[in-house]
């Protein structure tokens, strides 16, 4: 489908465009999120008009947890067909934001004696990594200091959507990077890159005897009642209530959106590939930051940076410290058409929990809006 930023701007009625300032203030009256005495005009202003004059971005989910309440709400339109509201607790792709439930099951299983962090990669998977290969540790994996290449494709957005439903194994994925010489000696530097949760997602498999998807069935969404979150695997459609992503691409000098509801995520395995909701989303912050996850050398680890001044901790976390000493941490991601983030505050004082779909994810304009709401989510703390 592609449609013209004129005719969608021409087709979201007045009162699609107010829905969010309707909607948001309902949200807040959820039996699981109390409102308390939280005053959520900050966050509402943060977030704004949606879908905004420019198209940017077409919806946006929040809930943000404080000591004095919740507040959960939802903005703009399902799609811009019909301009219906957004769903209660609509799926999105969120991108990068599963990084973080594969370092847990790593180090889940580095708890139960099943790997070690500074041991070889290697002996798991001598099929993938080359004899003669620099050695990758555990550890290096999920801090992102491993130095593995990743694959070369061609540039473009037109050539990703035209290959946007081809299907991709893990091990071809790995193959196909490692033909590239690797980026640096392993350890001693840190670029962010899909690579080596790709390579995690291989390793749970290789070392429990089940898949990705069912170890984080088993072990996160199960036991944390998740029932919304899951791998799609080869699926390239969304599950269940959710909403629709679109893509700008810009043609013949005009501006055309392109569904990117569908689209395989098969080349982010592990990394990149999990669909959830921002209810589900709170429920792992909740359990993840309370320490409910991993056993307490666990998660002093995850939340380790390997050097610092590192960008990324040994769970892919980042961190800003606020001037009165708290540190957040947090994890954002984005594939075509989504966009999430998640995080919280050390001493547990703000959980934030964000969903959006916007028109351009990959670039760099996009963070703004995560940004403004997550200041004003910390503006409450």
């Amino acid at each position: 489908m592609k449609l013209t930023r004129r005719s969608l701007v021409a087709g979201v009625t007045v009162g699609a465009l107010l829905a969010g300032a309707l909607a948001a203030p309902a949200g807040a009256a959820h039996r699981d999120c109390p409102a308390g005495t939280l005053d959520p005009t900050s966050l509402i202003t943060a977030v704004g008009e949606l879908p905004d004059a420019e198209l940017t971005t077409t919806s946006a989910q929040l809930r943000v947890t404080t000591p004095t309440g919740c507040f959960k709400g939802t903005f703009g339109v399902r799609d811009l067909r019909s301009s219906a509201p957004v769903p209660a607790d609509a799926r999105i792709r969120i991108g990068s934001v599963t990084k973080v439930f594969t370092a847990v099951v790593v180090y889940q299983l580095v708890a139960e004696g099943q790997l070690r962090l500074d041991e070889p990669v290697r002996p798991y998977l001598p099929d993938l990594i080359p004899a003669d290969w620099p050695t990758v540790t555990v550890r290096q994996l999920l801090a992102h200091t491993s130095g593995l290449p990743s694959p070369v494709l061609p540039d473009g957005l037109d050539w990703q959507i035209e290959h946007r439903f081809d299907r991709w194994t893990p091990e071809q994925i790995v193959r196909t990077a490692l033909t590239n010489p690797t980026e640096y000696a392993p350890g001693t530097a840190q670029r962010y890159t899909n690579m080596g949760y790709v390579v995690a997602g291989i390793l749970i498999e290789r070392v429990t005897g089940r898949s990705y998807a069912e170890q984080m069935r088993q072990r996160i969404f199960r036991p944390l009642g998740m029932r919304d979150t899951y791998a799609p695997g080869v699926a390239t459609g969304i599950r269940g209530p959710h909403v629709r992503g679109y893509q700008q691409v810009s043609r013949d000098g005009r501006t055309e959106l392109v569904d990117a509801t569908r689209w395989s995520q098969t080349f982010t395995p592990a990394s990149g590939d999990l669909i959830s909701t921002v209810a589900d989303l709170d429920r792992f912050a909740a359990a993840l930051f309370g320490g409910r996850l991993l056993a307490p050398a666990q998660q002093r680890e995850l939340f380790t940076h390997p050097w610092a001044g590192a960008g990324y901790s040994n769970g892919g976390l980042s961190s800003i410290r606020l001037p009165d000493g708290r540190v957040f941490w947090g994890k954002s991601g984005a594939r075509y058409g989504y966009q999430a983030a998640v995080g919280a505050l050390d001493d547990g004082g703000v959980r934030f929990v964000f969903g959006a779909s916007p028109t351009d994810a990959k670039s760099e304009g996009q963070s703004a809006l995560v940004q403004r709401v997550l200041g004003a989510a910390l503006a409450l703390a």
